[in-house]
């Protein structure tokens, strides 16, 4: 994907306390010109906010499309790491989850939507995801390593779910305060964050 950065303009992701952060996305019906650009403007916004994937509903649009920006692993061991990572920032369009592996693993996970509050998520290991890319074509292919954990964050945005409500019980204690801070900063800014660049 190539970046216009000519103008400077507004990046807007969408913080916990959304209506559309809870909703259940539409697939997305046809790959067309509007779904093409909203994926380079999710793709750009990503990457202003230094994130490393983007889900449309964190765009404020409920359409199950993704954005990932995964960085390069040296050890990129399974087929969707070797396939995909060299891609990045790739728009996934329709994606979904097909098998999870019965390891896991943990990981501390932060979200651009709860900006700033971070816990420990339990997720597979691996997954074998199934998706269309922008150019039309299906893909079915194995994920590991932050791969594998980005693909299940960003997937579960598209059925409403956010990190934290993955947490464990004493996990989520530690940031309860915080997300109901969010929440309560979020209604004078209509849950979104911006910024401009």
């Amino acid at each position: 994907m190539l970046f216009d950065r000519s103008k400077k303009k507004n990046h807007t992701v969408y913080t916990l306390g959304a209506g559309v952060l809870r909703e259940k996305a539409r697939p997305v019906e046809r790959i067309d010109d509007t779904i093409r650009q909203l994926a380079l403007e999710m793709a750009e916004t990503m990457l202003v906010f230094d994130g490393i994937g983007l889900a449309a509903p964190q765009f404020g649009e409920s359409l199950r499309l993704v954005v990932l920006g995964v960085p390069q692993e040296r050890n990129s061991g399974t087929p969707g790491e070797q396939l995909l990572l060299p891609q990045m920032p790739l728009a996934l369009v329709n994606p979904e989850i097909i098998v999870v592996s019965d390891e896991k693993s943990e990981y501390d996970e932060g979200c651009l939507s709860l900006p700033g509050i971070y816990g420990t998520v339990v997720r597979p290991q691996k997954v074998v995801l199934r998706t269309q890319l922008l150019n039309g074509e299906f893909v079915e292919v194995e994920c590991g390593g932050l791969l594998a954990r980005c693909v299940q964050h960003e997937l579960d945005h598209l059925d409403g779910v956010v990190f934290s409500d993955r947490l464990a019980p004493d996990e989520l204690r530690k940031v309860r305060g915080d997300l109901d801070r969010l929440i309560k900063a979020g209604k004078s800014k209509n849950f979104r964050k911006v910024i401009k660049k």
